[in-house]
């Protein structure tokens, strides 16, 4: 746990003088095996991509689409050839522009650090590069995922606030997350937030 004098300057002050029952810092902005999901997500996009792309503008093939969609005389022309080619550049550009946001978005996730948190009776402060989020502990639902042990671990807490995500036929509510990412006493971290999460839990108990 840190003491006070490892705590950044604007932190220490937003705390005053509340007690601060655990104090770490973040090793990672999210766990890395989330930051691995992304990378592998993204370079089988852009594998799939690079394989529709192999087909698609193999030789002939655009001027075939071409006079599929308009007509023989527009896929002979100059000009009809090369707006076939602008819209496929276009369009697997888009798609790989997906493809490297989400690989470099895991990449980089590995070398951002997580920030401080810090724990008090009443509220979890996150500070990281100058910005400070408070949640009092009221708006979390109590569901926390632990994943490690008390040396390095990495704490998940899910929030009773998000947003609804709609699909085709249905829309689901996704909750905000706080990831606490490689830090020490994970374990030791869980039991306090649990506790103070049940403590501040406005639902009147059965």
């Amino acid at each position: 746990m840190l003491q006070s004098d490892e705590l950044p300057e604007e932190l220490n002050i937003s705390l005053g003088s509340e007690n601060r029952e655990f104090a770490v810092k973040g090793t990672f902005a999210q766990p890395v095996i989330a930051s691995g999901l992304n990378i592998l997500f993204g370079a089988g996009w852009l594998g799939f991509t690079f394989l529709l792309m192999s087909f698609f503008l193999a030789p002939g093939f655009v001027k075939d689409a071409i006079q599929s969609f308009t007509s023989p005389e527009a896929a002979d022309s100059v000009e009809g050839e090369r707006l076939g080619y602008l819209f496929f550049i276009v369009f697997f550009g888009i798609f790989l522009s997906i493809g490297f946001y989400v690989v470099l978005k895991g990449i980089f996730s590995l070398f951002r650090s997580g920030g401080y948190f810090v724990g008090t009776p009443t509220r979890l402060v996150h500070f990281r590069k100058g910005k400070l989020r408070s949640c009092d502990w009221e708006q979390f639902t109590g569901d926390i995922i632990v994943k490690g042990n008390n040396k390095k671990g990495n704490i998940t807490l899910v929030m009773k606030t998000g947003k609804m995500v709609r699909s085709k036929n249905s829309s689901r509510f996704v909750p905000d997350l706080i990831y606490i990412a490689g830090t020490e006493g994970a374990i030791d971290i869980e039991q306090i937030c649990r506790k103070r999460i049940k403590e501040n839990d406005p639902t009147p108990a059965n």
